[in-house]
C-alpha cells in the first residue's frame, strides 16, 4: 500500500469499517439506516481500530466519519438502550462513547463530518484534534431540551473549543448550529461540499502524515496539555464533574419526562425535580 490515496479495506465489521489509506487509518461508523447511532458494536469496532492504529508504526493519522450523507452520528442508540442493551462494552467503558471520546491516542485524529452531528455526534467532534465538515453538517448538544446532561465530554470541551459565552448559550438552549456558523466559531477547520468531505479530510491527514511523526505527536501533547500517555489532567476534572452531575440528575422526574415527551412528540412538562 502506498500513500497515493488508494484505499485498502483491512477490517470490515457490520457496524464499523476500517481502511488503510496510505499512512492514514480511515474509520467509518457504518449504520446509515440508524443515522450512525452508537451501539456496543460501534464502541468496540472504533475502539479497537484506534488501538490498532496507535500500535501500527506505519499509521501516522486517523480519520473518523459516518456512512451515508445524512448523519455523521446521532449519538447513543436510544432503541438499543430501550431494549436494555449496554452501549459501553464491559471492561472498555473507559473508552467512552463510540470507543472514541475518552480514548486517548498519540496520533492526530480528524473528524470528517458528513452530516448531522447532534448530541453524542458533536461530542465525538469535540474529541477529535481537527474537523472537516460538509456544508450540510449541523452541530449541537440538545440534552437540556430532554432533561439530560451531555455525558460524553461536550459540557466541558465545548467552552474550550469556541468562545465560552457562545458555548454557554448552546449548552443552555440546546439549539443547533449549521456548518457555516461552526466555521465562524472555529468549531471546525474547514467546510467543504458534502461529496468531498472524506477526501479533504484524508488529504489533510496525508499532509500531517508526511511530517516527522515524533514532532507531530510532541506538538499534539504540548497543545493539549497531555502527559506521555496522552492523558489530560483537565479532561480528568471534566469527566469527574460530568459523572457527578449525571448521578445527581439521572434519576430525576425531569430526566424521565424529557425522553418521554420527545417520544410522544409533545412539549415536556418540567417540574425541576
Amino acid at each position: 500500500m502506498t500513500s497515493t490515496g488508494t484505499a485498502e479495506t483491512v477490517e470490515t465489521l457490520q457496524d464499523v469499517l476500517v481502511e488503510r489509506v496510505g499512512q492514514v487509518s480511515l474509520i467509518t461508523i457504518n449504520r446509515p439506516d440508524a443515522r450512525n447511532a452508537v451501539n456496543q458494536a460501534v464502541c468496540i469496532g472504533v475502539g479497537e481500530a484506534l488501538e490498532a492504529a496507535e500500535q501500527d508504526p506505519d499509521i501516522r493519522a486517523i480519520v473518523i466519519t459516518g456512512a451515508g450523507d445524512k448523519a455523521f452520528c446521532a449519538g447513543a442508540d436510544l432503541k438499543a438502550i430501550t431494549r436494555g442493551e449496554a452501549i459501553l462494552p464491559p471492561g472498555r467503558e473507559h473508552w467512552g462513547l463510540a470507543g472514541f471520546v475518552n480514548h486517548p491516542v498519540s496520533k492526530p485524529t480528524i473528524a470528517a463530518v458528513n452530516g448531522a452531528a447532534l448530541g453524542g455526534g458533536t461530542e465525538i467532534v469535540l474529541a477529535a484534534d481537527l474537523v472537516v465538515a460538509a456544508d450540510t453538517a449541523s452541530f449541537g448538544l440538545p440534552e437540556a431540551k430532554r432533561g439530560l446532561v451531555a455525558g460524553a465530554g461536550g459540557a466541558f470541551r465545548l467552552p474550550r473549543r469556541i468562545p465560552p459565552l457562545v458555548a454557554m448559550e448552546l449548552l443552555l438552549t440546546g439549539d443547533p448550529i449549521d456548518a457555516k456558523t461552526a466555521l465562524e466559531l472555529h468549531l471546525v477547520n474547514k467546510v467543504v461540499p458534502a461529496a468531498d468531505v472524506v477526501a479533504v479530510a484524508l488529504a489533510l491527514a496525508q499532509t500531517i502524515a508526511a511530517n516527522a511523526p515524533l514532532s507531530v505527536r510532541a506538538h499534539k501533547r504540548i497543545a493539549l496539555g497531555l502527559d506521555e500517555n496522552s492523558l489530560s489532567t483537565a479532561d480528568a476534572t471534566g469527566w469527574a464533574m460530568t459523572s457527578e452531575e449525571i448521578a445527581r440528575t439521572s434519576g430525576s422526574e425531569d430526566a424521565k419526562e424529557g425522553p418521554r415527551a420527545f417520544a410522544e412528540k409533545r412539549a415536556p412538562q418540567w417540574t425541576g425535580r
